[in-house]
């Protein structure tokens, strides 16, 4: 498999998980802001950071204020789905998974194409600017379905053979870094909120779970019992759940090693293939650690940061990016 569709498939890959990651999270934020009884920036200045462009949304809406717009959840929302000048916004991915996908329209199934060409002629149309105005929540509903079915059918339709597992590579990369990421911001600013009711600091560690699609598999796995650990236990190492870290970085270090086996030491590759090994050895053996304050945060900031080390490792060592 030549290096060039190898790295679209890496990146289709990641765009579709980007997308419906941030339709997840736009939809979770709009509910906490109706719902939570918290200030709008304590719901919308999370979703900037996370997604690393709250420089760039101050830079664009309010350069010279010292109270900047991040309390201005439309505005949020507007910069977060359609802005053009946002790498991360759903316009971006959407485009970003299409123009991919049509670069390797001879390894990609029929039906993944269809779903996801229709999903940007959609976001591209004037439906989805009627229905991101007048039924916000079936909005994101409709990018994540979209999103989801892609990502089945890819699964259902394809050979499960090296262009699968660079896809399945991007999406799982993508999904350590989102998880990590939400996770991070929302444990810190939740638990150095007020003393709130306790409904209400459950209700915001059930919308934390909700933006992961994490919801019923806690409940079921934790009976209910809600709490800042429980819920940085369960996103982090339950490796039962299929978007926790632990669960993520153990398939991707699997799918590299379908690609580029551990005992072909020749092969390029292996410098990642190790540091993914490390990585996977690492979050297992903090399964038992305490998760609260600090230690959330360090923990996931290396998560981040690997997880970064690993995809830039991908594209010196497979994909021919240099450096």
């Amino acid at each position: 498999m030549i290096s060039r569709v190898a790295d679209h498939c890496f990146w289709f890959g990641r765009y579709v998980e980007r997308a419906e990651a941030t339709a997840r999270m736009l939809t979770a934020s709009h509910s906490l802001a109706l719902d939570a009884e918290l200030e709008p920036h304590q719901c919308w200045r999370p979703v900037l950071v996370v997604s690393g462009e709250e420089k760039q949304f101050r830079a664009a809406h309010a350069p010279e204020d010292d109270h900047p717009a991040w309390g201005d959840g439309e505005l949020v929302e507007r910069f977060m789905t359609w802005d053009e000048d946002n790498e991360v916004s759903l316009k971006r991915s959407i485009v970003g998974a299409r123009w991919n996908a049509r670069q390797i329209r001879e390894v990609l199934s029929l039906e993944a194409w269809e779903t996801v060409n229709e999903l940007h002629l959609w976001a591209a149309g004037e439906a989805s600017a009627t229905e991101w105005r007048d039924h916000r929540y079936g909005f994101y509903r409709h990018v994540r379905q979209m999103t989801q079915l892609c990502l089945g059918l890819l699964r259902s339709t394809m050979l499960h053979d090296a262009p699968l597992d660079f896809i399945w590579l991007g999406v799982l990369l993508e999904r350590i870094s989102q998880t990590a990421r939400i996770l991070d911001v929302h444990h810190h600013a939740f638990t150095r909120l007020p003393r709130r009711h306790e409904v209400v600091e459950t209700a915001l560690w059930l919308s934390l779970l909700r933006a992961l699609g994490g919801y019923e598999p806690f409940m079921k796995r934790h009976q209910g019992r809600v709490s800042a650990d429980t819920v940085a236990r369960f996103l982090v190492g339950e490796a039962r759940f299929p978007r926790s870290i632990a669960y993520c970085v153990h398939s991707a270090h699997d799918r590299l090693c379908a690609i580029r086996p551990a005992a072909e030491r020749e092969l390029p590759g292996g410098r990642t293939l190790e540091r993914l090994r490390i990585l996977d050895g690492w979050i297992v053996a903090r399964r038992s650690d305490a998760l609260t304050g600090d230690t959330v945060h360090d923990l996931l900031t290396h998560i981040v940061d690997e997880a970064h080390a690993i995809c830039d490792g991908l594209g010196r060592e497979l994909f021919g990016y240099g450096g």
